[in-house]
């Protein structure tokens, strides 16, 4: 069974926890806001094969709460960043977590910057007080090379259950792919270190 790692981030007010609890329980659950970092388990199936799921949902992030991305960035595979469409102070912050997650990773996992990413544009419900133009959250996504999608938390479920579908095929194959690359270079290491010890041998007989 594969264990599969998520974080969530966000700012306050862009819904992120009524994004994951709409996902792991179907139910839509009003605004709250928590001081407390929390983690939710979901066994699941997703293309025959039985996962464990892991999400991180920590406390929400300012535009300058750097410190925050630190456990979440070494820990997990993939991320889901929301922000809310009627609030631009939100987008902002997401943007400054798109580039710190690449900045932490580039820093701390050794080049390994490709991890798989979901920008959402939260409260899609609330179009007539839009403030993020979803043109604009679709050219944040390509810059940062992830995926886009706006959803509402508070209409529908199975937008969300797409979302986070996808974000999983795409960390299962990213994890696979990180796995095969470790194999093929321990191979090439192994076939080194067989040539020079039989190269040797033959030039000492």
């Amino acid at each position: 069974m594969n264990d599969i790692k998520l974080a969530l981030l966000g700012s306050q007010g862009a819904g992120k926890s009524a994004v994951l609890v709409r996902f792991l329980t179907r139910r839509f659950i009003g605004e709250y806001a928590s001081n407390a970092n929390s983690l939710y388990h979901k066994r699941l199936s997703i293309d025959g094969r039985q996962l464990n799921l892991e999400v991180f949902d920590p406390c929400s992030q300012g535009s300058e709460a750097r410190c925050i991305l630190e456990e979440p960035v070494d820990w997990a595979d993939g991320f889901v960043v929301v922000y809310n469409i009627s609030d631009r102070t939100s987008f902002i912050n997401a943007k400054n977590i798109l580039r710190q997650i690449r900045e932490a990773r580039m820093d701390n996992c050794k080049g390994d910057t490709e991890v798989p990413v979901c920008l959402v544009g939260n409260k899609q419900d609330l179009c007539h007080a839009r403030q993020v133009r979803e043109d604009e959250g679709r050219c944040l996504a390509q810059e940062n090379r992830c995926h886009f999608q706006e959803v509402s938390a508070a209409e529908s479920y199975q937008d969300i259950a797409n979302l986070f579908t996808q974000l999983i095929r795409q960390v299962m194959e990213h994890l696979k792919y990180r796995a095969d690359r470790r194999r093929y270079s321990g191979s090439k290491s192994m076939a080194k270190l067989i040539n020079n010890v039989f190269g040797k041998r033959r030039k000492s007989v």
